[in-house]
């Protein structure tokens, strides 16, 4: 499994994403940050913080908690 959080500097959501997936053991993932990169910034921008598991490509959009991860990483 591959995950990736985009995420954006200075984002309170982003922190909060960033300890929902620490309460939730969550295996190591890439943090891609969006700012600097005008694809990434058109897919995500609006959507930060975003989970997603590369290989299969589903993604889990904030607001998720601890419960919607394991769910989400159960899969």
């Amino acid at each position: 499994m591959h995950l990736i959080l985009y995420q954006r500097d200075d984002c309170r959501l982003c922190d909060r994403a960033l300890a929902e997936l620490a309460q939730a053991r969550a295996p190591d993932f890439d943090s891609v940050f969006v700012d600097d990169d005008v694809g990434l910034e058109a897919r995500y921008g609006a959507r930060v913080p975003v989970l997603r598991e590369a290989t299969s490509g589903r993604e889990l959009d904030w607001p998720f908690d601890a419960t919607d991860l394991m769910r989400f990483l159960d899969r």
